[in-house]
């Protein structure tokens, strides 16, 4: 085994006969032939990704395809949250069927969450369901949306509406493309890194305020913060993989997180996913604290680490301006966790003491996002 071999971390999701590995290293691109290859033997692949990551890592994936004997065509997608569209669906799902593609052949994910989430839903549906392989470039998607079989699109009345549960046969985590990432994507997926200490692993967002720095810069930190953010999900995810019970407390920040997305109509330019999810988590430790939930002092501290990283944390740190509270009710009332046209939530009793909270009254929701909005 080789240096750079024993430096792969591997993750595993136990679902029984749809268990698969989570891959975690530098140089996973070029070692994807021959791991999705020992795992798929004789599988043709349609690579589906965006122009962005195209650019810097679609021909070393090729490559490393070609070597393992694995035909392979290259599906291009605009970057950015508007490509998890129907028009882009129904493009994607031509594409892979004009490749004569066969059920027993495999899609493959290059990109961030909204290439995974994208690639993902047309590999549920294409002959009913065809292989699935996730290759995430991004650290949100790394740590959050390539685990655990999540995948859709999003509906001008919310996001992620439309989807299907679809696992991954592989998941392969280069580290070596953050490298490249902007800082600003950096810093809107070290929210969902935050979000699983927040969620039931205070000793891991205590440790993240003692070494984010080491994290954004690299080296065995951000490896060990990607590990632990995969094992976090891993373990939720395989106790309840449809999201029938606990499995939503990864959804931590997401309601009022997706709202504002909604609401700021998936404009990446005001607003990218994990700095919804930033705000989200801020606004759920604050509304916890209105409910006497928990300690406003727990709010603070969020609100302080994220402030230390640069991430925004209120409402008013989005640009521009937004709809009044009631229309942010409206898009929380379509989040995919209301019940019966109840509310649920994901609140906190303090640090790493997350809960779902069902039948939250939407008048205490509408009074918190009027005292919250920056209008």
């Amino acid at each position: 085994m080789s240096a750079a071999e024993r430096r792969i971390e591997t993750v595993r999701v136990e679902l029984g006969a749809r268990a698969y590995d989570i891959l975690i290293g530098d140089g996973l691109i070029g070692a994807a032939g021959r791991e999705i290859a020992a795992r798929l033997p004789g599988a043709r692949a349609a690579i589906v990704t965006d122009e962005n990551v195209a650019a810097r890592h679609a021909a070393a994936l090729a490559a490393s395809l070609e070597a393992a004997g694995i035909a392979a065509t290259t599906i291009t997608v605009a970057p950015g949250e508007k490509s998890k569209s129907f028009s882009m669906l129904e493009e994607v799902v031509d594409a892979v069927l004009a490749a004569r593609l066969e059920r027993g052949d495999a899609v493959i994910a290059l990109g961030g969450g909204v290439v995974g989430d994208l690639a993902g839903f047309v590999a549920g549906i294409v002959r009913r369901g065809m292989r699935f392989v996730q290759m995430p470039t991004s650290l949100l998607a790394q740590v959050d949306s390539s685990v655990g079989g999540k995948t859709g699109i999003n509906s001008p009345r919310g996001k992620n509406l439309v989807g299907v549960f679809n696992q991954p046969r592989l998941v392969l985590a280069d580290t070596g493309t953050l490298d490249t990432l902007p800082s600003r994507e950096f810093r809107a997926g070290y929210a969902e890194v935050a979000k699983y200490g927040l969620i039931d692993r205070p000793d891991f967002f205590a440790w993240l305020e003692r070494n984010w720095r080491e994290v954004f810069s690299g080296g065995p930190a951000r490896a060990q913060a990607i590990a632990e953010s995969c094992r976090a999900k891993a373990e939720i995810v395989a106790r309840d993989e449809f999201e029938t019970g606990d499995r939503a407390l990864l959804n931590l920040g997401h309601t009022f997180g997706h709202a504002l997305e909604a609401a700021t109509n998936y404009d990446g330019n005001r607003l990218v996913h994990g700095e919804g999810v930033s705000i989200g988590v801020a606004l759920a430790h604050r509304f916890s604290a209105r409910l006497n939930l928990a300690s406003p002092d727990d709010a603070a501290r969020v609100e302080a680490h994220f402030r230390d990283v640069g991430l925004p944390w209120r409402m008013a740190d989005i640009p521009g301006p937004l709809p009044d509270a009631e229309t942010l009710l409206g898009f929380i009332q379509q989040d995919k966790k209301v019940t019966r046209g109840t509310l649920t939530f994901i609140l906190t009793h303090g640090i790493g003491q997350s809960f779902i909270a069902r039948d939250v009254p939407a008048s205490e929701v509408l009074a918190f996002l009027k005292e919250n909005h920056p209008g």
